[in-house]
């Protein structure tokens, strides 16, 4: 099972090291990363996407609320949330296969971000589903690259510890 972790850190040199090191020493993968500074600036939100049974996020949570610079770990998972990825996609697209890839773009309500004479960039938002449903859609006019934030997600509502 998939769990959304959102850890409150320090914003201070070394914590995404210390955390990322942390938790692959101890054989715990790491399926997605995102990392920001938050309203405080002294602060950044870290959503930490992690797979296993109940046991393995409890043991991920403890070894992370052990570390100094982590403020509080919060299982976002167990609660109604929103969630969002970012991909940036670059597809091999001529005059003629344009027409397409906007379709496409439409009906995803993504964005073309960037026009080159031989391909184009876009960027789409939304659930990871999202995301990897119209990726699978660029791969017939070639992806030539691809980058993702990774999931981001905060609780919904009034959600507030």
């Amino acid at each position: 099972m998939e769990h959304l972790l959102s850890a409150l850190v320090q914003n201070v040199p070394g914590v995404l090291s210390h955390i990322s090191g942390m938790l692959a020493s101890r054989g715990y993968n790491i399926s997605s990363l995102a990392v920001g500074e938050t309203e405080d600036s002294s602060l950044s939100r870290m959503t930490i996407v992690v797979k296993g049974d109940a046991a393995i996020l409890e043991q991920v949570r403890k070894q992370l609320e052990k570390i100094v610079t982590v403020v509080s770990v919060d299982d976002i998972s167990a609660k109604d949330y929103v969630e969002r990825d970012l991909a940036l996609i670059r597809v091999k697209a001529d005059t003629k296969a344009r027409i397409r890839v906007r379709e496409l773009v439409d009906i995803f309500r993504a964005k073309i971000v960037d026009v080159a004479p031989h391909s184009v960039i876009v960027e789409i938002c939304g659930k990871e589903r999202k995301i990897e449903a119209f990726i699978d859609l660029m791969r017939d006019f070639e992806i030539l690259d691809v980058v993702r934030t990774g999931q981001i997600a905060l609780a919904r509502g009034n959600e507030i510890e």
